[in-house]
């Protein structure tokens, strides 16, 4: 059996280009895993192996990778730092134990690293903080670190200085031991000096160590006292203490370097060693119900425990499925039978692999706190909990975000036509915030993501992994509608038409909920008006109508449903009488509260030269645009808006041309909120013309 304490289950994670992949080729690199070192630029790292990722020098979906460093197993995932691919961080972060966030030095604390910072505080996983591309022009160690203390709230616990800024960047000093570490000009990470604090840093030293074991004594009120009396703990004592701050998250050691010149890579791998905690030291997952509700008991990290393994990520390459799990309790032997517990059905294991990038090893058995892949299952979606089939359980889901952009598919011709339907269900595996459907009417398809980047790769996925040739509509914004008005209304069902008939009569109210609320039903009916028995089936038929809204046909959000009284027939009444009922309700009531189209509004974040603010900003009011702040950072300034999606199509372009190449931007889905009276009205257009067009074709 495997020793737990010296496993670490790591991301790696921050915004697009601050460096993540490279950090982690050179992890590979001083871990032995690999021997040549693959470069971003040049489209050759290891962890960035599809071919959509080394064209455009991004991480599109999460690598998995194994290696050891100080006798520990680091179990370690890169993910994607663009915004469209959100999706990847939040699944990896929900089976990590710890993470490393890395912030490029000269950027600082950008847009996604907003986001996936607010992700791992969801999963509370906890953090190291590595400041990478010390060498880069404008590099700002110290703004970084109360860029961290002022715009993500946390707590950064200083653990290096750096020797130099941008191009005399030469190495740290370790605030804790006063030690230096210095590189030389051969770029190779094991070539570096050890030595005392540079003279001209001792002052500087002796501050940040004062603050280091001051803030790390916290944690401990008996080593507390001792060093209110002046005595200094001993160097294991202050580790054991920043030991239990990072594991508490109350604060996250930070280091800095640069992994492109090999400088100070060893530094954050011994923080990890020393200061992320091992499987055993995390909140166990709380297992849950069918219907998604606590059951009080916990998925304890131990191998002699039934097991308890969630997937959460499914990968499709040239060797078949992989099914990426977390295994949270128990062992998993090759050729066992285990229980997905959301399909009900039993899945064999044939094979399992350690994986390396899109290389792989196989195992034979795998136990708790174990990152593996399964070759082959065929029921298993990300999510789902695979267990003992004698000793049942269901770990807490994921929950993913809802698409905001769609477009129209179609084969080229009959040839890609079959080809195509394999290779979306394939994709649809991979990526639950990739949603496909089917237009009932037209018969078109209908695929919906995160953003414009995501469905481009998606096709460029298409056309290229799978070789299919496809023909590609315009975007669409997903947009809803919701009610603004309450009604009180009633609705009878009766038909008849020789032999038993359907007769069904019930009396609602229909009103608004806050924005956020969903759909609700209730019920008061009392002294068996209605039987109790087809209630569920009046809130069925209205359940089910939601999808199809009064004014453009978009999904209804935000309203509830009070079933107040009715009526049933002892002969002709049935719940396939008041389900038809509680639609016709719908189709009637609906219209008379008042709806309105809501439109999904994006968070903006834009950097743009200084020199191009004002065109950018005005650009920005054109499309419908809220500026919130502006904030000038290095090299120029960054904008913080919230736009409506429809007016953001095709903005990288137009950003580009007016800021000559230099401007970049980031969106994620905020809210949803209501539309202006002249876009609402053009979205309804639009919707009756592509109606009227259906019944014409």
């Amino acid at each position: 059996m495997k020793d737990l304490t010296k496993y670490r289950n790591i991301g790696i994670f921050a915004h697009v280009d601050a460096g993540k992949t490279t950090t982690s080729e050179r992890i590979l690199k001083l871990t032995g895993k690999i021997h040549k070192t693959g470069e971003v630029h040049d489209g050759e790292s290891t962890m960035d192996f599809m071919e959509q990722e080394a064209e455009r020098g991004i991480t599109i979906q999460s690598a998995a990778t194994t290696c050891f460093w100080r006798n520990c197993q680091l179990n370690i995932i890169d993910t994607p730092g663009h915004v469209d691919f959100t999706i990847e961080v939040y699944r990896s972060l929900k089976v990590l134990d710890g993470g490393v966030g890395v912030f490029c030095a000269s950027g600082g604390v950008e847009p996604q690293s907003e986001t996936n910072w607010r992700y791992a505080d969801d999963s509370h996983v906890a953090r190291i903080i590595f400041v990478n591309k010390m060498d880069r022009v404008g590099a700002d160690y110290f703004r970084v670190v109360r860029q961290v203390r002022n715009v993500l709230g946390a707590k950064p616990l200083v653990m290096v200085l750096p020797i130099g800024v941008e191009n005399t960047f030469r190495g740290v000093v370790d605030v804790l031991t006063r030690t230096s570490y210095i590189w030389d000009e051969t770029g190779l990470a094991e070539n570096f000096a050890v030595g005392e604090v540079p003279a001209d840093m001792v002052e500087i030293v002796e501050k940040y160590r004062s603050e280091l074991i001051e803030t790390a004594v916290e944690v401990d009120d008996e080593v507390m006292e001792k060093y209110l009396d002046g005595i200094e703990p001993d160097l294991d004592t202050i580790k054991k203490c920043i030991r239990e701050g990072t594991v508490a998250m109350s604060f996250f050691p930070t280091y800095c370097g640069s992994a492109f010149k090999n400088k100070g890579v060893q530094q954050v791998l011994d923080a990890v060693v020393d200061y992320l905690p091992n499987p055993t030291e995390v909140k166990p997952q709380p297992e849950v119900d069918l219907d998604g509700h606590p059951t009080g008991e916990y998925a304890i990290v131990d191998a002699s425990k039934p097991l308890r393994a969630l997937a959460f990520k499914i990968m499709d390459d040239k060797f078949g499925a992989l099914t990426f799990v977390r295994i949270y309790s128990g062992t998993l032997r090759k050729g066992s039978t285990l229980l997905n517990t959301f399909t009900g059905k039993t899945e064999r294991i044939g094979r399992m692999v350690e994986m390396h990038a899109n290389d792989r090893a196989e195992v034979d058995v795998a136990q708790a706190g174990d990152i593996i892949a399964i070759v082959g299952l065929k029921h298993v979606q990300t999510g789902h909990t695979l267990c003992d089939v004698n000793h049942p359980a269901t770990l807490e889901p994921m929950v993913f975000p809802e698409p905001v952009i769609s477009i129209a598919i179609a084969a080229k011709d009959r040839g890609n036509a079959e080809k195509l339907g394999n290779a979306i269900s394939k994709m649809v595996k991979e990526d639950p915030s990739f949603h496909v459907e089917t237009d009932e009417e037209t018969n078109e398809l209908i695929i919906k993501g995160m953003g414009e980047l995501h469905l481009d790769i998606k096709i460029d996925i298409l056309k290229r992994t799978h070789k299919v040739e496809v023909e590609v509509g315009a975007p669409q914004v997903a947009y809803r509608e919701t009610i603004t008005k309450m009604v009180k209304d009633s609705y009878t069902h009766k038909k008849q038409s020789g032999g038993s008939g359907q007769f069904a009569k019930i009396d609602y109210i229909i009103e608004p909920l806050p924005a956020g609320s969903g759909f609700e039903f209730v019920s008061s009916v009392v002294g068996g008006n209605i039987p109790k028995e087809y209630i569920p089936a009046v809130e069925k038929g209205f359940a089910n109508s939601i999808f199809k809204g009064p004014l453009a046909g978009y999904p209804c959000l935000d309203f509830k449903v009070s079933l107040t009284d009715g009526g049933f027939h002892a002969v002709d009444s049935s719940s396939i009488a008041f389900e038809i009922a509680a639609k016709a309700a719908f189709r009637q009531s609906m219209p008379k509260a008042a709806p309105q189209i809501l439109e999904p509004i994006m968070k903006i974040d834009v950097f743009t030269p200084e020199a191009n603010v004002g065109d950018v900003i005005g650009d920005l009011n054109r499309r419908r645009g809220l500026i919130n702040s502006q904030e000038t950072v290095n090299h120029g300034v960054r904008i913080k808006a919230e736009a409506p999606l429809s007016s953001m199509f095709g903005y990288i372009g137009d950003l580009r041309t007016m800021t000559s190449g230099r401007g970049q931007f980031s969106m994620e889905f905020l809210h949803y909120a209501p539309c202006p009276r002249n876009i609402a009205e053009d979205v309804i257009v639009k919707a009756k013309e592509r109606e009227e067009a259906r019944r014409k074709g």
